[in-house]
């Protein structure tokens, strides 16, 4: 196996556990697969979230305020391309929501960017996600 397939499959790998995190409203696996300095834009938000933490403080407003759940996810479409250690994982994804008693399903598209640490680990550093216009 070439370095750049060992790369693609850890990716594919870190991408597949932050989405089945997020899936599952599981809040630790999911802010644990972004780097601290991560950064995030949401079309549903007036400002780029400058941090984890900002991120995380958001969320956890979505949760008291609005009541928000997320009941499932789904990826489909995906890609990645490598440059160096640095990775660019595209896809387009179904989310299942409760907002408010509510449920719905978000169709997004969104583009979330790994590094690769020292230590191996490939961490999101940066997340856009747009809604899928049909």
């Amino acid at each position: 196996m070439t370095e750049m397939t060992d790369y693609t499959t850890a990716v594919l790998s870190a991408a597949d556990a932050l989405v089945t995190a997020f899936g599952r409203h599981d809040t630790k696996a999911y802010f644990d697969a972004f780097s601290p300095s991560a950064t995030f834009i949401f079309y549903n938000l007036n400002r780029t979230l400058a941090n984890r933490a900002a991120y995380e403080a958001e969320w956890a407003l979505w949760e008291s305020r609005d009541g928000f759940r997320v009941k499932a996810c789904r990826s489909k479409n995906r890609s990645v391309q490598l440059f160096g250690d640095i990775a660019i994982f595209a896809h387009a994804v179904e989310t299942d929501l409760s907002i408010g008693g509510e449920n719905v399903t978000n169709y997004e598209r969104e583009t979330i960017v790994f590094a690769r640490q020292p230590h191996g680990q490939w961490l999101a550093v940066h997340e856009h996600l747009s809604q899928l216009l049909s």
